[in-house]
């Protein structure tokens, strides 16, 4: 039996995300229209639930009994269900919907507490999974948690994942004061210091260890990566990440020790991984000579790529800057800044940026699994942070690319049908061929969904373009539809296509190389922040424990993000419950009374009206 490959004669389930433009009540059928502009009729007499969005830690909000009340005309809906083939196209019957909000104009994850309250859920079950309800004690740490938080067998403690947590912790202590939290990071930032930080005194820098592996009392530093791509060497990301959440925390506590291990580690790029003849950081240094070039680096010798030049910003440069208002970190912001609109844009070969480098700035296509790739949620992160950075210094190729970034990316990275972002394509189209490949698969990442959520977010709050607006919305309306984790708690790694969670392999947990409440955190962080206060023109508190003793002229600084100036200023601001009154209010700084000991401040930010950019 042979049949026209062109037709489907087999069932199958999948999603349909979009928005409603017709509802049928006596035919059962709703027409939603998707975000590539296509109209799907959906059948709903085949007994579907239905569901209003929920958040961690919140019941399961059973709607299928208000169905047709629900179903309004430009209302966002999430649908999954069966295609069945009919004749010569297909019925597609509705099992399961959700709705992100009551009305039309209801979209649950705008509440100005939703990603607050998500962060204390993710929070709780990270301390719960690493800690049990006793002590925090950090050589208890384990990198790999189970999919329920449960620990596996592996005993290693990698750097990386001890700072992603410290980051969440800090980030969730920033938000809602919970001094919990800020004893994790806080002892995480310690332990970090105590057991991964190595400081050479005759070259004036520090580095950091890739990990521990911990035996009983014994300990066995690992010098150098112990991963595949960057085995015996000390990659440049390894030594950014080190010190994502120690910078986050000193964000909170204005602890000056940790302040120096940043400039002692700055010292290190600027010694040993940047470039003075091209510009730009290397990707990969010999742990001997600490060399860039050296024969034992292999594939990684005078390379260059998007973590060593760009994930400087997000990781911790961006939080040091605010946290301090140093002139020297903006100016190696900017110069990062400068180098990847200058180095990473390819429209003549891709829509996509070139990610991996050689020493002259030549493409490298060839190296490792990245190939001639493009990381979707990378070209993401760019326009985030090219508008952050945009607030801070304006320069119009920043705006340009940010935002054609916006405009291309959604065509050619995301599900137009199902919602969500993709992971790692192909950078060119195959001869012959409509759209980009799939590299491995077509599941989609968390961290992935977290750069297409904060663009857009910012895009828009500096904008006020409605079709960024849109893009943020949907991000978000299927990142809180699939990933939240409502039985076990947190968030999962990967789901399918579909939205369904994908549960094998190292993407079954929670904790990994890859996943340590670092970017869920950072989105629960931010999403708060931009849909408060730049979209939402609402009120946000932030919690700060300095000891103003160790703050230069006691004075602590209290920015949320780099935001356009102007658009925040401090409302109110109370230390240890008492209301003071010394702060700047536009200029974002509160002075500290003379005290012995840390203090807590509760510092109320409100958004102040402004004009958007054009862009």
């Amino acid at each position: 039996m042979t049949s026209n490959p062109g037709t489907v004669t087999f069932t199958f389930s999948d999603t349909i995300a979009g928005r409603i433009s017709r509802h049928d009540r006596e035919a059962r059928q709703v027409t939603v229209v998707t975000a590539d502009g296509r109209a799907f009729d959906i059948a709903l007499d085949g007994g579907p639930s239905a569901e209003l969005l929920h958040n961690l830690g919140e019941p399961y909000q059973d709607a299928s009994g208000h169905i047709d009340t629900l179903m309004q005309e430009g209302r966002y809906l999430l649908a999954y269900g069966i295609f069945y083939p009919r004749g010569d196209g297909l019925r597609f019957e509705a099992k399961r919907l959700v709705f992100v909000g009551r009305d039309a104009d209801d979209h649950r994850f705008e509440e100005d507490g939703w990603w607050i309250r998500q962060i204390q859920e993710i929070a709780a079950f990270y301390r719960r999974a690493q800690f049990g309800d006793g002590p925090v004690d950090f050589t208890r740490y384990r990198t790999e948690i189970r999919l329920s938080g449960d620990k596996t067998a592996s005993h290693v403690q990698e750097t990386d994942t001890i700072s992603r947590l410290v980051y969440g912790m800090a980030s969730a202590f920033l938000l809602t004061g919970e001094d919990e939290y800020l004893e994790v990071a806080e002892r995480g930032t310690e332990y970090l210091r105590e057991h991964m930080r190595f400081v050479d005194a005759d070259e004036n820098v520090v580095y950091w260890y890739h990990g521990l592996k911990v035996d009983g009392d014994t300990e066995k530093k690992l010098f150098t990566s112990e991963f595949s791509d960057d085995y015996d060497a000390l990659p440049a990301y390894e030594q950014i990440y080190a010190l994502a959440g120690p910078i986050q925390t000193y964000r909170v506590t204005g602890d000056p020790r940790i302040r120096a291990d940043a400039d002692a580690t700055i010292r290190l790029f600027d010694r040993f991984y940047l470039d003075p003849e091209h510009g730009g950081y290397f990707s990969h240094i010999d742990p001997i000579l600490l060399s860039p070039e050296h024969e034992s680096l292999g594939p990684n010798r005078a390379r260059k790529n998007w973590n060593s030049v760009g994930d400087h910003a997000p990781a911790y440069l961006i939080n040091l800057y605010l946290a301090t208002g140093e002139k020297a970190y903006a100016d190696m912001l900017e110069y990062t800044f400068d180098t990847i609109v200058e180095r990473f844009p390819d429209p003549k070969n891709s829509p996509f940026v070139q990610e991996r480098f050689h020493k002259d700035w030549s493409h490298d296509t060839t190296h490792g699994w990245q190939q001639n790739r493009a990381v979707v949620g990378h070209n993401l992160k760019i326009a985030w942070n090219l508008m952050r950075m945009h607030s801070l210094h304006p320069k119009d190729r920043y705006l340009e690319l940010a935002t054609a970034i916006g405009e291309t990316m959604p065509e050619v990275g995301s599900d137009r049908q199902r919602g969500g972002w993709y992971d790692v394509v192909e950078r060119t189209k195959a001869e012959g061929e409509d759209r980009f490949r799939f590299t491995w698969h077509d599941r989609k990442a968390w961290w992935q969904q977290e750069q297409a959520i904060l663009a857009y977010l910012i895009l828009h709050g500096i904008t006020g373009r409605e079709d960024f607006r849109t893009e943020a919305r949907d991000a978000q309306s299927f990142y809180n539809a699939f990933f939240l984790d409502h039985d076990e708690g947190a968030v999962y790694f990967n789901t399918l296509a579909s939205g369904l969670p994908y549960l094998l392999g190292v993407e079954r947990l929670k904790g990994s190389h890859s996943m340590s409440m670092y970017h869920s955190a950072e989105l629960c962080y931010l999403a708060a922040v931009y849909n408060n206060l730049l979209v939402g023109g609402r009120s946000m508190d932030f919690w700060f424990k300095p000891d103003p003793a160790l703050l230069p002229g006691r004075v602590l600084r209290v920015a949320p993000d780099l935001l356009p100036p102007g658009s925040v200023r401090i409302d109110s601001v109370e230390i240890d419950g008492e209301p003071h009154t010394d702060f700047a209010a536009e200029g974002l700084t509160v002075r500290l009374p003379e005290t012995s000991g840390r203090v807590k401040v509760k510092v109320r930010l409100t958004a102040n009206s402004r004009t958007e950019v054009t862009g």
